[in-house]
């Protein structure tokens, strides 16, 4: 038996494991009663999602009857048309018309209970994680004549030539500060072009990544799946990397709430997140792949073919310039690796990225904001009545990225010196 069957063994039975231990809960909590006290104070909550393959645990939270499981029966999970679109509706909040949470970009909770692209300082919660890697940098054809792959440095000098002509090169992303913008600027600064003076980076929403890469709009995108593997199949472009293969397990989404709803609703937050759990240690088994992805590209949520969602789930991918990998270790993670919980130690790299950027002012104070907006604990409180074990610590330790960076949560300002290109 190979290494890798082995592990695909140990990890597939760690999985079902784990499941097991839920009937467990179930008993423990009947119809979202807890045997410590009484069940959710609130039945409903509104919950944002993108159309990205990383909503998938909030969808199959709901389609899976998993909300109702844990006492929460009337939890709306509302597609919404770009991050821009989620920020507003967390803005209203349910009350005005809008959500309560969302499937959101690790880094925007952040922003906003900073008062970063709202009118007011908007607290917000994480309560986990949503996923591991999943990510990918699209590129047009046209650089495959300069080898454009996990080293952006082949296209300096034509990104170069095209700002001399006054066309200059536009790098799609989803959201300013967010996920896809910090990976695609991170690719970029190793390979010594500056995203901010040799390119323009535009916001696209996700679904009209491929649309705009053909019409010629862009020259690079980043973004999550499904949308690096349709462009793909429709030969419009190729994928440069998946964004694992610039930093191997690296977070992603969250499942972000407002804080008020949390501090209102203390019981309802933990079931909540107790069904998300559940999802995603559902979504994780890869025989349920299929089955998720038969859920997930229908049109009232991804609105794909199957064949644009599934195969990098299974770790095959195209990716449209040659290179073709079964068995690939980049594919995305709802709950192995402990994918689900909310390590700070990332949620500090995440605020030193948007202060690296100028997305949040150089003086913010990292740890407390990252104090402020994680609930780990709450996510802990839910692992607990799940009965499934929790990290030890909330830091993941030092982190090690493809251009041999480091970074060390306990001096993000070493790593901040390290990088050469900066705002």
């Amino acid at each position: 038996m190979t290494q890798d069957s082995k592990s695909g063994l140990t990890r597939r039975g760690a999985i079902t494991a784990t499941i097991a231990t839920l009937a467990a809960a179930r008993a423990a909590f009947p119809g979202g009663a807890h045997a410590a006290g009484p069940g959710p104070e609130v039945s409903k909550a509104r919950l944002g999602f993108i159309a990205l393959t990383d909503a998938s645990p909030l969808i199959i939270a709901k389609e899976r009857g998993l909300f109702t499981k844990y006492g929460m029966p009337d939890v709306e999970v509302l597609k919404q048309a770009s991050w821009a679109a989620t920020r507003d509706n967390l803005v209203l909040g349910s009350g005005g018309g809008g959500i309560d949470g969302a499937h959101i970009l690790t880094p925007m909770p952040y922003q906003f209970t900073a008062g970063v692209g709202v009118s007011k300082p908007l607290p917000m919660n994480i309560l986990a994680r949503l996923n591991l890697n999943g990510q990918g940098i699209s590129v047009g054809n046209d650089l495959k004549a300069v080898k454009v792959g996990l080293s952006s440095a082949g296209a300096k000098a034509k990104f170069a030539q095209l700002k001399a002509a006054g066309n200059t090169a536009k790098v799609a992303m989803t959201f300013r500060g967010g996920t896809h913008d910090l990976w695609v600027r991170y690719w970029l600064a190793a390979g010594g072009i500056n995203p901010d003076t040799d390119i323009s980076t535009i916001v696209i929403p996700p679904p009209q990544m491929v649309a705009n890469m053909k019409a010629g709009t862009q020259d690079v995108f980043c973004v999550g799946e499904p949308w690096n593997g349709q462009l793909v199949n429709q030969k419009v472009g190729y994928t440069a990397c998946a964004t694992s293969e610039l930093w191997m397990d690296h977070p992603e989404k969250c499942l972000g709430m407002r804080a008020d709803w949390v501090a209102k609703y203390p019981r309802a937050a933990p079931a909540i997140t107790m069904a998300v759990m559940e999802a995603q240690m559902w979504c994780d088994k890869m025989a349920n792949r299929p089955a998720m992805c038969s859920i997930v590209s229908g049109r009232q949520y991804i609105n794909v073919p199957i064949g644009d969602i599934l195969p990098r789930l299974q770790g095959t991918i195209n990716y449209g310039d040659g290179r073709s990998v079964k068995g690939s270790p980049h594919y995305m993670k709802f709950w192995a690796n402990n994918a689900s919980f909310p390590f700070k130690s990332h949620d500090l790299w995440f605020v030193t990225e948007n202060v690296r950027w100028g997305v949040l002012p150089g003086g913010t104070n990292k740890q407390a904001l990252v104090a402020k907006v994680n609930r780990a604990d709450i996510w802990r409180s839910a692992a607990k009545s799940l009965g499934v074990p929790a990290p030890a610590s909330d830091s993941r330790g030092v982190e090690r990225f493809f251009d041999g960076k480091v970074f060390d949560p306990s001096n993000p300002s070493a790593y901040l010196a390290s990088q050469p290109i900066k705002k």
